[in-house]
This record gives C-alpha cells, sequence and structure tokens, in this order.
C-alpha cells in the first residue's frame, strides 16, 4: 500500500532532494511557504521549506531503500520502530494551512521540558529511561548511570523520545 513516507534530509536540502526524487520517478510532496529574509543591504521573499530537513514520498513500504539512495536524503523517520507515515487527513490539513498564505511556524514535537522523565521510542537507544536536562547547547537527554553516579548527556530528537507520566 501507498503511504507518504517521511525522509530526513541533508539540512538545507529540501528542494535539490525534491527534484533529484522527481527525476527518479517519484511523487514528492514538499511543503513550501514564501517568507521575508532580511540581508543588510535589503530584503527579499524567499521560499522555504515548512518542516525543515522533512520531505515526502507517495510510494510503498518496500521501495524506502531506493528513496534513501537518493542524494542528499538522510534517512526515514520512523515512530516506534516503523516507518512513519503522513495520513491522509494530515496532508489536508498542512495543504488548507499553505492554502490560507499566511505565515506559518512549526516546533517540534513533543513539547519536552526540562526535568521531564522520558523513554527513548526509537533507534538503538530505544527503551532507554531518562530526563531532559538544560546545556549550553540546548536541551539534551540524560541518563544517570547509578551504580557509578555519572550521567550521560546524548542530544536525541523529540520525535525518538516519549514523555512518561
Amino acid at each position: 500500500m501507498k503511504r507518504w513516507y517521511v525522509f530526513y534530509t541533508k539540512s538545507r536540502h529540501e528542494k535539490k532532494s525534491k527534484e533529484f526524487l522527481e527525476k527518479r520517478g517519484f511523487q514528492v510532496f514538499l511543503p513550501l511557504q514564501q517568507v521575508m529574509r532580511q540581508w543588510s543591504d535589503r530584503k527579499k521573499k524567499v521560499e522555504t521549506a515548512l518542516f525543515n530537513s522533512y520531505i515526502f514520498v507517495y510510494e510503498s513500504e518496500d521501495k524506502i531503500p531506493d528513496v534513501l539512495q537518493t542524494p542528499g536524503i538522510s534517512w526515514n523517520i520512523r515512530y516506534n520502530d516503523k516507518p512513519a507515515f503522513l495520513r491522509d487527513d494530515e496532508m489536508d490539513i498542512i495543504q488548507r494551512f499553505l492554502s490560507t498564505g499566511y505565515f506559518i511556524e512549526t516546533h517540534d514535537a513533543p513539547a519536552l521540558r526540562i526535568g521531564d522523565i522520558v523513554e527513548v521510542i526509537d533507534g538503538s537507544l530505544k527503551g532507554l529511561k531518562g530526563n531532559i536536562v538544560h546545556s549550553s547547547a540546548g536541551d539534551k537527554f540524560s541518563l544517570l548511570l547509578e551504580s557509578i553516579q555519572q550521567n550521560i548527556i546524548v542530544t536525541i530528537g523529540p520525535m525518538a523520545l516519549r514523555k512518561i507520566q
């Protein structure tokens, strides 16, 4: 069954990756919006990706390895150890927002706060529990090794974390 699978691109490679994928025959959705950018000498409207480094490809799950061979595509976003995909109703919502012409802000979900206890839900650290700590570089995931009273701190995207109540 074909779905809108979610892929992560190299930083600012969304448009180029879209071109490469379309040349290879894939159906691609890259939501873009016009934003005003200020340089020291001028202002200019530019088209930017609504979701930084995200691109959506309408294909069957068995074609994911083919998509990953495309220049600029880094990896397939996963959720609960399965390839993540955009549902039809979510696609409609994005298109409706874009059609308004309003400026849209996007933020990574979930909104985690310093001190929240979380569990890693994807990747090689899946199942580990720890908390969100603050560092000079931003919020990070911390895991306490109780036996030696040392913290291991790593940056993990919030989509790979689940808040524990």
